[in-house]
């Protein structure tokens, strides 16, 4: 039983002031291009100017944690108040989401596979509602094309063919551009004024674009139907343990290919080769031992995986992942666990619970990106 007194509550507040503010400071860096203690002219305008990120930004991710702990409440499941973890990092001199997301904790047993299947679809289905609010908003308010002048004055002298100078040419510093999914490629082509249109490298500066992107990449890595994520509540609900270990292990060792595709090419030295593959070998090694087999055949499994990697990006060199999500790889081996509890109560779910389950796994399909984020 959880002891909700003054300090309880006031934790919980006092980290999503913390984080409401970081959040805002974060949007204020996207949209302006100017970063607290690092640029002389930072405004107070500008402070405020990022509350048009961080408002939808945190409304959608407080809408889909909410959603786990009035579902949770509903099943007579003890669980806590969401704990927003603030993450700014503008002090560095660099850009960041604002905060590192929100969770709650379940300190209740789950009796049954179909509570664990409800805790774990209602957070992303109410958030995904949400973000496809804000999308709808940011795609049919967007500025006129000149906005942008006003965040890279630099781009006035090219006029609106700007992009023709500034990237094809080389001029553009190195920066942040968006990846894309299903999802937000249908609102640009069936929703947005194409005049009005930005260029991915720009969403940045446009913050309910900006907002509700990110909410589509963050549901997507939820909905990983792996171990005790959201999706593998969804998976554990459709199919029981038994086939959800086998689906889980199989989408993980998927996931952790694609991620390291093109991290380790040919074309370096082969000291560096032989240091760089020894270590990534060694993540690799140490992020599969919580997967629960001997050590020989867990070091096997990393090497194989190296060379498969290796492989295909020399047959392929084209062929790259995204090595941020690495980092998930590391998370879902070591401490989010891959595999899933087994409820007392493990009766199969009813027939709308599974087309609720299958809505999630298309959700899913939709929101994800293969290369969310592209430095350039």
């Amino acid at each position: 039983m959880i002891e909700k007194n003054t300090k309880y509550y006031a934790k919980k507040i006092v980290l999503f002031v913390l984080t409401f503010i970081s959040t805002t400071l974060a949007g204020s860096e996207w949209i302006t291009n100017r970063i607290l203690f690092y640029s002389p002219d930072y405004s107070w305008a500008d402070f405020l100017t990022g509350m048009h990120y961080s408002i939808p930004f945190l409304f959608i991710l407080t809408v889909h944690e909410f959603g786990h702990f009035f579902t949770a409440k509903y099943h007579k499941v003890e669980v806590t108040l969401p704990n927003y973890i603030p993450g700014w990092l503008g002090f560095l001199g660099t850009v960041s989401f604002g905060t590192f997301g929100a969770l709650i904790r379940i300190v209740g047993p789950i009796r049954s596979r179909k509570q664990f299947f409800d805790i774990g679809i209602a957070g992303p289905i109410a958030g995904f509602v949400v973000a496809l609010g804000v999308l709808f908003y940011g795609f049919t308010n967007l500025p006129e094309p000149e906005y942008i002048f006003e965040i890279h004055p630099e781009y006035e002298q090219y006029g609106l063919d700007y992009a023709d100078h500034v990237y094809d040419n080389g001029e553009e510093m190195m920066g942040i551009s968006l990846g894309n999914n299903l999802l937000f490629s249908w609102f640009e082509e069936n929703v947005a004024d194409p005049e009005r249109l930005p260029n991915h490298r720009e969403i940045i500066h446009y913050p309910y674009l900006f907002a509700g992107f990110l909410a589509l990449f963050f549901t997507a890595l939820n909905l990983i139907p792996i171990g005790q994520l959201d999706g593998g509540h969804v998976i554990y609900g459709l199919f029981g343990a038994k086939n959800h270990q086998i689906i889980a292990f199989t989408l993980y060792m998927i996931f952790t290919f694609v991620a390291g595709l093109g991290l380790i090419t040919a074309g370096i030295d082969l000291g560096d080769f032989a240091l760089y593959s020894a270590m990534y070998v060694g993540f690799l090694y140490f992020s599969f031992k919580g997967l629960g087999f001997q050590q020989s055949t867990t070091l096997m499994i990393a090497v194989g995986m190296f060379v498969a990697q290796y492989l295909t990006t020399y047959l392929f060199p084209s062929v790259t992942g995204f090595s941020g999500y690495l980092l998930f790889v590391f998370l879902l081996g070591r401490l989010i666990g891959v595999k899933h509890p087994v409820a007392p109560d493990d009766r199969p779910l009813s027939t709308g619970r599974k087309v609720l389950g299958w809505i999630c796994l298309i959700i899913f399909i939709i929101c994800f990106s293969f290369e969310p984020l592209v430095l350039e």
